[in-house]
C-alpha cells in the first residue's frame, strides 16, 4: 500500500511549488484539490489548456493523482445549492481522465445549512436519505458518462455516518461506479471509542470488497474528532492497517489533517507500522 497525501497539505502560492513540496518529502501519489491550481474545488468550468497544464506539472514530477476532491453538500437543505453542486461535479468528472485520474472523492452531506462537515439531527430522517439517493443517482450518470468512480466516506457528521449506512447506500445504488474510501478515524459516535476494534472490524466486514483507497489521520476523542495527524491520537493503527492489509486494499493510503512539519514523522510512523504488518 503506497503512502500518499492530500496535496493541499502544503500551503504554497503556486501549483508547481505545492507539487515540489510533495516530492520533496518522497511522496509519489496525491489526492488533488483543484484549489492547489488556483481553481475552485468544484469549478464552474475548466478548459483544456488548464487541464493540460495541471497534467504536465504532475507528469514532470512523476506524481500520480489517486483521486480528486469533488466534495459538496449532497443533501444541502437548499435545493439550489445541491443542483449547483451536481452541475459542477459533472464539470469535474469530465476533466478526470485528462487529468490522469478516474476517482472522485465525495461528501455525502448533512442537513446543516452552513457546514457540510457538521452533524445535524435531521441527517437520520427518511427525507435526508431520499435526497442523498437522488443526488447520487444523478452523480452516477456523470460517472458512467466519463468512466469515473465516486468514492463515499462513512463519517459520523454526515448522512452516511457508519459502515452499515455505507453498505446500504452501495446496495441501493447497485452501481460499479460507487465505491468506498475508508478512514479509521471517522467512525465513532459519542460513547463508541471503547468499541473501536469491533467497529473497525465491522466496517471491513461490510465494506472490504468495495474499499478502493484509505485515508490516514487520527482522532483525539469520539464524535466529530478526526482532526489529528496520524500517530498523534488514539486510533488503533495496528488494527486499522492490519484490516486494510487483510482486505487486500490495493489503493493508496492518503495522509491528511496534518501540517507540513508533521509530514515526515507521519510517513515514518506509517512505514514502520506497515512493515511490521507485512512481516
Amino acid at each position: 500500500m503506497q503512502i500518499g497525501i492530500f496535496a493541499r497539505t502544503f500551503n504554497c502560492p503556486t501549483l508547481a511549488e505545492t507539487l515540489d513540496a510533495v516530492v520533496g518529502h518522497g511522496i509519489g501519489v496525491v489526492q488533488l484539490n483543484l484549489s492547489c491550481a488556483g481553481l475552485p474545488n468544484l469549478p464552474d468550468q475548466i478548459d483544456a489548456a488548464q487541464i493540460a497544464w495541471i497534467r504536465r506539472e504532475m507528469e514532470a514530477r512523476a506524481l500520480t493523482v489517486a483521486a480528486i476532491s469533488g466534495t459538496f453538500n449532497m443533501i444541502d437543505p437548499d435545493l439550489g445549492k445541491r443542483r449547483d453542486g451536481l452541475r459542477r461535479l459533472r464539470v469535474l468528472a469530465s476533466a478526470c481522465k485528462p487529468l490522469g485520474t478516474s476517482v472522485i472523492g465525495l461528501c455525502t452531506g448533512t442537513r446543516d445549512p452552513d457546514n457540510m462537515w457538521r452533524r445535524h439531527p435531521e441527517n437520520d430522517s427518511p427525507e435526508a436519505w431520499r435526497d442523498l439517493l437522488a443526488s447520487m443517482a444523478e452523480a452516477v450518470t456523470f460517472a458512467e458518462e466519463y468512466g469515473v468512480t465516486l468514492v463515499v466516506e462513512p463519517e459520523v457528521s454526515n448522512v452516511v455516518d457508519s459502515a452499515r449506512k455505507a453498505r446500504r447506500l452501495l446496495d441501493e445504488m447497485r452501481s460499479p461506479h460507487v465505491k468506498i474510501v475508508i478512514d479509521g478515524a471517522n467512525l465513532y459516535h459519542t460513547g463508541e471509542l471503547p468499541r473501536m476494534r469491533a467497529i473497525l472490524a465491522e466496517a471491513f466486514e461490510l465494506l472490504g470488497e468495495d474499499i478502493v483507497m484509505a485515508h490516514a489521520k487520527d482522532l483525539s476523542r469520539d464524535g466529530e474528532a478526526g482532526h489529528e495527524a496520524a500517530g498523534q491520537g488514539v486510533l488503533d493503527y495496528d488494527c486499522y492497517l492490519s484490516l486494510l492489509h487483510t482486505a487486500g486494499v490495493a489503493g493508496p493510503l492518503i495522509l491528511h489533517s496534518l501540517t507540513e512539519d508533521q509530514v515526515d514523522g507521519c510517513i515514518a510512523f506509517l512505514r514502520e507500522k506497515l512493515a511490521r504488518i507485512r512481516g
